[in-house]
Parts: structure tokens; C-alpha cells; sequence
């Protein structure tokens, strides 16, 4: 097994507070239609491409932090994406003959500037080189400047799920455990340059090759690990090195003592992680640290390697469920957006 790339930049430990946990707002955002233009195309990595995109309405973009998402409607057919209402964008969206309909799909805000009027994007070129890219990655990787397409998010800066924000860590987390392939990096990348100082971090990451190890600059004690898939005899499989290396560093986050599970309560945690083939989401409405480290582990990306990922850690090492936020991105053998 090809060594990990690691990354790591010390700070005091503390408890995770501040902006890793802010409160949301009171009043729920709405969300409206953002008509901006392509202003820079950066490749940060063999495999992701930044998009900056601009226009006169961003500075008033309802900025939500950390994994914020937001939706991209990208040109289809001969339809002016200027043209959708704003009351009811989605019922337009909706109405429109499946040859002309844009194509929508969901992003992780990578960076705000509301002075600058500006937006990043990173988006993840799946299947570029082979031929099989799907739409959003096929018009990430041919996009230039003054491109035109509409972003769809808050109208009101805040935090918290009406904002598309899912990062959630009790005030009482002191270590952080974040695991994730490419299609999540750009989200953990965005919370880690978040945390406060004093946090313990450590982000696991599985991407396609060397070359899409990214710089990640944060207050935090951050220990980053870069798990690429790529090797002289062909790619390992998706999710291989993830597992084996979240297993390996479960063990020596948590306690011996905190290994401990109820056995009919890691059944029922295991249960409900069978959720055949759809996508699976949950993140802990009252979410709680675990163990003397105070324990709190955040899982994205492929759905069948998170559901592996929630299992061990729930029912093996013996996480409670409280304690573990997953989020399956996207499946294995489906194409982008089905």
C-alpha cells in the first residue's frame, strides 16, 4: 500500500467553539437567482478546476460558511437562463422540455467575496479524460471566461441547514475526524480553513492521483492525509484507502474505554445505515462528542463507502450515532445527477 501524503500544522487544543459552531439566524433565508458570468478558471489539482464567478447581485449572496451548498443551472438548449422568474424559478425550471432545461446540480460554495462581487466553485472533473464526463463536469472543464449560468442560493447571510450548511460539531468536540473523497474535498477543505485555533483536526482524504494533494492553510491543530487512488499497476478500487485508513485512525482517536458498545444499540445504528439504493443523509439533529476526546467524525462522499465508514465506527469501534454526521454524495455505478 503507496504511503499517504500528510500534511500537518500544530495549535493548542481547545474546545470546538466559535465560528465551528455558530447558531443560526432567526429568520429563514429566501432564496433567489443569481445571474453571474464565468470570471477566472484556476485548475487547483490534476482533477478540480476553480471557477470564480461574478456579478452585480453577489454582494448581496447569503453567505452561510463552512460546507455551504448551493445549486448551479447550467445552459441547455437554446433557453436564456435570464429569462426565469424569481418568484418561481423552480416551476419554470420544471416546465421546460427535458432538451431544453438547464441542468441543475449541487456545489459547495468554496469562497465569498461580497466586495469583489465574486463566488468560487471547485468543481471535480469526473470522467474528462475518458470521455464520460457528465454535463457539470464537461462544462467545468471547457468553461472561460464570460461563460454565463445561475446560481441559486440565500438571499441573507447566516448559518445552520436553512442555509445548506450540514457542518454541525457540538460546542463540547475537541477532536474532529473528517473523512471524505474528491467529491467532499472541496467542503472539508472549506471548514478546514474555518476551525478556531485549539481544535484537534484530522481530515482523511481519498482522491484520483498525487497531483490533487491541495494546500489547506488552518488555525487548527490539522493533521490532512491525501489518499490517492492512482498506482503504476491501475487505480485501486473507489473508497479502498479511505476505509483502511479511517480504521487505522478510529482506533487511535478513541479511547479502549469508549469501544464499549451496547450490542443491541450498534444493531439497530447498523439497520438503519441499509438504505438499499438510494443516497443516505444524516446528521445528528442534537449531535453530542463521544469518549475523553470528545470525538466528532464527519463522513462524505461516495454512499456505499460512508455507509462502511458510519458502520465501523458505530458499531465496531463503538461511536454513538449522536456523534457521526454521513452524507452520501453520489453512488457507484450512477451518472453525475441521477
Amino acid at each position: 500500500m503507496a504511503a499517504s501524503t500528510a500534511v500537518r500544522t500544530p495549535a493548542p487544543r481547545a474546545t470546538a467553539t466559535s465560528t465551528a459552531t455558530a447558531p443560526d439566524a432567526v429568520a429563514d433565508p429566501a432564496y433567489r437567482l443569481f445571474d453571474v458570468a464565468v470570471r477566472r478558471v484556476h485548475r487547483v489539482g490534476a482533477s478540480f478546476v476553480r471557477i470564480t464567478f461574478a456579478g452585480p447581485q453577489l454582494p448581496v449572496f447569503g453567505a452561510g460558511g463552512h460546507d455551504q451548498r448551493l445549486k448551479v443551472l447550467l445552459p441547455q438548449g437554446a433557453v436564456d437562463l435570464t429569462l426565469a422568474p424569481e418568484t418561481d424559478w423552480y416551476g419554470w425550471w420544471r416546465a421546460l422540455p427535458d432538451a431544453d432545461r438547464p441542468v441543475m446540480r449541487t456545489y459547495t460554495v468554496r469562497a465569498v467575496r461580497p466586495e469583489a462581487g465574486e463566488l468560487d466553485v471547485d468543481f471535480v472533473l469526473h470522467g474528462v479524460a475518458d470521455g464520460h464526463a457528465g454535463p457539470a463536469s464537461a462544462w467545468a472543464a471547457r468553461a472561460c471566461a464570460g461563460d454565463r449560468v445561475v446560481l441559486v442560493g440565500p438571499s441573507a447571510p447566516g448559518t445552520g441547514r436553512r442555509w445548506g450548511v450540514e457542518w454541525a460539531p457540538p460546542a463540547e468536540a475537541r477532536t474532529l475526524l473528517l473523512a471524505a473523497d474528491e467529491t467532499a474535498v472541496p467542503a472539508v477543505c472549506a471548514v478546514l480553513e474555518q476551525l478556531p485555533a485549539g481544535v484537534r483536526a484530522t481530515a482523511l482524504l481519498e482522491v484520483p492521483e498525487a497531483g490533487d494533494v491541495l494546500d489547506v492553510r488552518s488555525a487548527a491543530d490539522l493533521t490532512v492525509e491525501w489518499l490517492p487512488r492512482a498506482r503504476a499497476q491501475g487505480p485501486r478500487a473507489h473508497g479502498e484507502r479511505l476505509v483502511a485508513r479511517v480504521r487505522e485512525v478510529a482506533a487511535q482517536l478513541v479511547d479502549e474505554a469508549a469501544q464499549l458498545v451496547d450490542e443491541q444499540t450498534a444493531v439497530a445504528a447498523g439497520d438503519e445505515t441499509d438504505v438499499g439504493e438510494g443516497l443516505l443523509w444524516e446528521v445528528p439533529e442534537q449531535a453530542v462528542a463521544s469518549g475523553p476526546d470528545r470525538l466528532y467524525a464527519w463522513l462524505a462522499g461516495e454512499a456505499g463507502v460512508v455507509k462502511q465508514l458510519r458502520r465501523h465506527l458505530v458499531r465496531e469501534v463503538g461511536v454513538p450515532r449522536a456523534s457521526v454526521a454521513f452524507m452520501g454524495y453520489w453512488r457507484e455505478g450512477r451518472r453525475e445527477g441521477e
